[in-house]
């Protein structure tokens, strides 16, 4: 009975490696077949796959070969055992690092943070100094790299990101007394990864750090980073379209962190918080207005008690960061008249943390473009991008710019097509 419930989702990663390798999103697969991306989903999830039809067709699209999908023999091979279903461990290994690749990122960067995420022992740190075993200075390292993220220094980030990563991992193998805390270094450094490859819409690479920043966190022992690396865990869930279970996930931690929080430490507050935040995001994509509000109601408490909204901040949770967050609930959920209403003292607000800035002018945005205001949109984009450049190029901004444009069907917004070709998105 496993192995019939087991067939279908080997079938369903590979056709997700072979997509995410040619840097397909689901959508351009399902237009370039003719379905819907629920279709893609769902076979990528293992759903569907007896439909012999549909794989010869995927097959095609994406070059994969038909043993690999169950729809030819596997061919004579003379190398080592295959694991089941035809996929050769070392294949499959190779074809899932190619597949975390993103191509804004330079080759090498890429590979390095790829590798530092893999498990065993096989992390590229020739150059990376593994003597640095001190604790405060790998926290210090820790936080360093928390502000490039805060700081939409993506680049940045992700260089430096395999180094720290491989350091932690050295120092946490010596068995000192330790351990502990730098179980919770090592996983903030995966929670940040995890971040930053959501940012870039890679979330094959995303679950893999997720994975790793859970593993460390129970190791840690830690509520607060168990709390932080729950949220990280959650938010990969909602970008997979699995609301549901983000939002039991939520309920499930909050519920064990709650209460007493005039008398909790700002740290613990803060990861409390922003795990909240997490909650209204997932609601909201997934159309819950109860739990939306549930979950908003709650954040709001915990900002009475709390306040980090600076960029060296270890973590940014404040009520300014609760309003932005109600601003991007109503904007997921359809009601950008209010949304726009609720941003607008917002606008005038000092709002220290960059990434923040440019997520309430992107809100804004998405806002008015809901509602047809294409000039606006671009103007609020515009705003984006002088809050933070990188963040205005991380996909999810830049499929909005070219949406745009493209419902601009007689150029009337010259500059707005000028943006989009910009971004190296033209409609």
């Amino acid at each position: 009975m496993a192995e019939a419930h087991e067939a279908p989702r080997r079938i369903g990663e590979v056709i997700r490696q072979a997509r995410v390798l040619q840097r397909r999103s689901q959508r351009d697969v399902a237009a370039a077949l003719g379905y819907h991306q629920s279709k893609v989903s769902r076979l990528e999830s293992g759903r569907g796959t007896a439909d012999m039809r549909v794989l010869r067709a995927i097959a095609h699209e994406l070059e994969i070969p038909p043993h690999k999908l169950g729809l030819a023999p596997a061919p004579p091979s003379r190398t080592a055992a295959a694991e089941p279903g035809g996929l050769q461990r070392r294949t499959f290994l190779a074809a899932g690092i190619a597949a975390l690749g993103v191509a804004s990122s330079p080759a090498t960067s890429r590979d390095a943070l790829v590798q530092a995420l893999l498990p065993g022992s096989t992390l590229a740190t020739a150059s990376v100094p593994r003597t640095s075993s001190n604790v405060a200075s790998l926290r210090n390292r820790v936080g360093a790299a928390r502000r490039l993220f805060h700081t939409c220094d993506y680049a940045t980030l992700e260089r430096v990101l395999p180094g720290l990563i491989a350091d932690l991992r050295c120092a946490s193998d010596d068995g000192t007394a330790d351990a502990p805390v730098l179980s919770g270094l090592l996983a903030t450094a995966y929670q940040t990864a995890t971040s930053l490859l959501l940012k870039q819409h890679d979330q094959g690479s995303a679950w893999l750090a997720v994975g790793r920043a859970m593993a460390e966190a129970e190791r840690s022992g830690d509520p607060v980073v168990l709390a932080s690396s729950v949220r990280v865990q959650a938010h990969v869930l909602a970008r997979e379209k699995h609301t549901g279970q983000a939002v039991s996930l939520v309920r499930h931690t909050a519920g064990q962190l709650s209460g007493s929080y005039d008398r909790r430490p700002p740290k613990y507050l803060a990861a409390v918080g922003l795990l909240l935040l997490r909650g209204v995001t997932a609601s909201s994509s997934g159309g819950d207005r109860s739990a939306t509000a549930e979950f908003l109601a709650e954040a709001k408490e915990v900002a009475r008690y709390v306040a980090l909204d600076q960029p060296d901040a270890w973590a940014n949770f404040c009520q300014t960061n609760v309003a932005l967050h109600e601003v991007s609930a109503l904007v997921a959920l359809g009601d950008a008249g209010i949304a726009l209403q609720a941003a607008r003292p917002l606008t005038i607000r000092p709002i220290p943390v960059p990434e923040r800035r440019a997520a309430l002018w992107v809100e804004t945005a998405r806002a008015h473009s809901q509602l047809g205001r294409l000039a606006d949109g671009y103007q609020a984009l515009r705003m984006a991008e002088t809050c933070a450049v990188q963040d205005v190029r991380r996909p999810a901004v830049r499929h909005l710019a070219a949406d745009m444009a493209a419902r601009d069907h007689r150029r009337t917004l010259p500059e707005l097509h000028r943006f989009s070709h910009r971004l190296g998105v033209p409609a």
